[in-house]
């Protein structure tokens, strides 16, 4: 596959397309719709849906150039066994994993909350991560799916732009991978948060890597 230059802050990556991922992060049913964890935790889910379609386009244009796509979904086992009280007994929600919500239990494996949306749903030869913590890497094959693929560059979108794709991002560049950021196909219920883990990424030269925006990573593509 061809290299092809991305615009993107503090400055343009080169990236060869066979050595590089699509990621989409958690875009799940309790995250993004009415009823699940994230309201009620008392959080605005419309918020969230605002990265929908920018991810949308990049699935549909990684999935034409054959790029490999990697989807992820944050959730526990149904006895909780992955679930440390520490994460259990955080915030004030209304109510917590493991209870009985509007989509089955909130952030369990299987329950119809845990699923992804219907517009992002993984096709066929599309590895689905089941994480039980923030990051993609901790307690999963999410690493030696990259690995065995000869992946080393990850474009990293979904939800939220402060917690799960931060932690993913900064999981994966300890590990020596390029992350670039599509400023609009991440989103968080503050946008105020949204703006600033955004800028942090691209900080003191890309400490953590590259932001770029959908449009600007499928003119790239497009070049090709």
């Amino acid at each position: 596959m061809p290299k092809v230059a991305i615009e993107a802050a503090p400055e343009p990556i080169t990236v060869e397309l066979s050595r590089t991922a699509l990621v989409v992060i958690d875009m799940q049913r309790d995250f993004l719709e009415p009823g699940g964890f994230g309201e009620t935790l008392g959080n605005d889910v419309s918020l969230l849906t605002r990265a929908v379609t920018p991810i949308k386009r990049l699935l549909d244009a990684s999935r034409r150039h054959g790029l490999l796509v990697v989807h992820t979904r944050e959730g526990h086992r149904p006895d909780l066994s992955d679930a440390p009280p520490a994460k259990l007994e955080r915030g004030a929600p209304s109510k917590r994993i493991g209870d009985k919500g509007p989509m089955g239990r909130i952030l369990i494996r299987g329950e119809a909350g845990h699923d992804l949306i219907q517009d992002l749903a993984p096709i066929d030869g599309e590895p689905v991560i089941d994480k039980p913590g923030k990051g993609a890497f901790y307690a999963t094959d999410f690493g030696a799916i990259l690995h065995y693929h000869g992946i080393a560059n990850l474009i990293v979108c979904g939800v939220t732009t402060e917690v799960c794709v931060h932690t993913t991002v900064r999981e994966a560049n300890d590990r020596g991978y390029r992350c670039i950021v599509p400023s609009d196909g991440t989103a968080s219920y503050f946008p105020e948060f949204h703006a600033v883990a955004l800028r942090m990424i691209a900080a003191q030269g890309g400490i953590f890597g590259w932001v770029s925006d959908s449009s600007r990573i499928l003119r790239a593509l497009d070049r090709v």
